[in-house]
């Protein structure tokens, strides 16, 4: 009895699928080289020396003024506005700027605490590059003079931050933090957080930030600290007591 189908038929249909499958393994390989060339080339074109970067043209500080809700950041080294962060910039009939910023720091691991922040902004040659000079309403918050540049903003949507506190020999940046900032607290549209993206890579920062929350938790944890200093203080004093009572038996 004839097969309904011939050997020769299904072998000849296998023989292609082995054929493709053989050279897509040839070729994965090679696909993979050139994607690392690619990668590696796109890397080495992009300057990360801190001289190189761009930073709003035509900046103005005017427009820039009112209120902005950080929506991400990328760390410095040493304690640093954990979330709920928010800033307040004004400009007084001189032209000078000054901001305020709020929001939660963590102490000692455990103690949250908010965190009042001031500072003064001196110009310089570029509008969009400062000096700021910042302090803490509260003695244990850190204060300093670093840079403070405008890379980029829409004025009434986004804004991106950048601030190298120190340099490598090589000119890129040992220590830098930025802020992605939003006029609105639920975030940024998606055609500003594609603007944003891309200015992040050029800053040699991208896949480096950390999502800020907002939750309204912006106070002040005197309350539970307090108690829990109290209740600290109260077992010292009762197991001092209890060895003195001990003593005297």
């Amino acid at each position: 009895m004839d097969a309904p189908f011939p050997l020769t038929s299904s072998l000849s249909q296998l023989s292609p699928k082995r054929d493709r499958m053989a050279y897509t393994r040839r070729a994965l390989p090679c696909l993979l080289l050139l994607a690392l060339t690619f990668l590696g080339s796109s890397m080495a074109e992009r300057d990360c020396r801190v001289s190189s970067f761009k930073v709003k043209e035509n900046f103005d500080k005017n427009r820039y003024s009112g209120t902005w809700y950080a929506m991400a950041k990328k760390d410095p080294e040493g304690l640093f506005l954990q979330d709920n962060v928010v800033a307040q910039f004004t400009v007084d009939e001189n032209g000078q700027m000054s901001a305020t910023a709020k929001g939660r720091v963590r102490l000692f691991n455990n103690w949250d605490v908010c965190a009042d922040m001031i500072g003064s902004f001196t110009d310089t040659d570029d509008p969009a590059k400062f000096k700021m000079k910042y302090w803490g309403v509260a003695s244990f918050l850190q204060k300093g003079n670093d840079d403070h540049w405008v890379v980029d903003t829409d004025y009434d949507t986004y804004a991106l931050h950048y601030s190298c506190r120190q340099l490598n020999e090589d000119g890129t940046c040992a220590d830098s933090y930025s802020f992605v900032f939003s006029r609105d607290p639920k975030g940024l549209p998606p055609e500003a957080q594609k603007i944003v993206r891309q200015r992040q890579i050029d800053l040699c920062l991208d896949r480096k930030y950390r999502v800020i929350v907002h939750n309204g938790k912006n106070i002040f944890f005197f309350t539970i600290l307090f108690q829990d200093l109290l209740r600290k203080a109260l077992e010292v004093c009762c197991s001092l007591n209890s060895k003195y009572m001990k003593s005297n038996t």
